[in-house]
């Protein structure tokens, strides 16, 4: 693959969930097969692994690894496989920066470390020791409602300075933070809130890393190429169209609890999701498969 620089992981990409089967063990063919599926038939230039869609925080590094290999394997050839390595521990993160880049993938997704709540220059330090770890370009995760911490426009402007941090996927939803960081660096900013994906394409986000991109690829890279070709009438019609698949998913439950039931329901390898999140009841279930249904989502 030859990224663009203004968009070095592609427009669509989804943060995969990671299949199981029914007793909770990975199950590896299930995660390719799901995978050739959102590049070949979904519309996806990249996947992100091992996110927290992917269950990061149950999964043994070990099953990431091989999580990871086997979608490289699966579709690294034609779309960018970005590794969540991002913990809340410099050293480990770098650890599984490394083991990310000796596997072959296309990038890394480092989020904000969460739990311990450093300090601004904590998050600096902690962001260009991981940049400064491989050669892989990174792509940093701002996440405040998991993290707590944000990432400060100033913060963002200094780590915009390394070579390798190329990228931001925002779930802040801050438009204003946003526009500031867009205004002063040539950060690459990416959708991680699906509801808000056409506000920030609007302002100037290249792309989307979608939960809901596991059942309306295509038409998040229909929503990213109206904003790009300047067609808002079109693209705010898509966004609209979209609404019921957005609350159906991340109005319900926890995402991965949703993605999962909807997956399941369109006969995609998916499993159970592991404890301490717990499945998606009948209930959610049927309230999902209608929100699906009135998004055109067909089931």
């Amino acid at each position: 693959m030859n990224p663009d620089p203004a968009r070095p992981f592609g427009r669509v990409l989804t943060a995969m969930v990671t299949p199981f089967a029914d007793d909770g063990t990975i199950d590896l063919a299930g995660a390719q097969e799901l995978a050739a599926s959102l590049v070949d038939r979904g519309a996806h230039d990249g996947l992100v692994i091992a996110g927290t869609t992917g269950e990061s925080p149950t999964v043994t590094d070990a099953e990431q690894r091989a999580v990871l290999e086997a979608v490289i394997d699966a579709v690294g050839d034609r779309a960018a496989v970005v590794a969540g390595v991002g913990t809340n521990d410099t050293a480990h993160t770098i650890e599984k920066a490394r083991d990310a880049e000796r596997l072959g993938a296309a990038g890394l997704l480092v989020v904000t470390p969460y739990y311990n709540k450093p300090p601004q220059a904590g998050l600096l330090r902690h962001f260009t020791a991981v940049a400064d770890a491989t050669d892989l370009p990174v792509m940093l995760y701002d996440i405040p409602p998991r993290s707590v911490v944000p990432i400060e426009v100033e913060t963002l402007v200094r780590l915009a300075e390394h070579p390798r941090i190329v990228a931001v996927k925002d779930a802040k939803g801050d438009l204003g933070a946003m526009s500031w960081t867009m205004a002063r660096t040539d950060l690459a900013y990416y959708s991680g809130e699906d509801m808000l994906n056409f506000p920030i394409l609007a302002i100037g986000g290249v792309g989307v890393v979608s939960v809901v991109g596991h059942v309306v690829g295509p038409r998040l890279a229909e929503l990213v190429a109206a904003v790009e070709s300047g067609d808002l009438v079109k693209a705010r019609a898509v966004h609209e169209s979209l609404l019921p698949v957005y609350s159906g998913v991340m109005g319900g439950g926890q995402g991965v609890m949703m993605i999962k039931a909807a997956l399941r329901e369109l006969g995609l390898p998916a499993g159970p999701v592991r404890p301490p999140l717990v499945d998606a009841t009948p209930e959610q279930v049927a309230k999902l498969r209608t929100d699906l249904t009135a998004g055109g989502v067909a089931l």
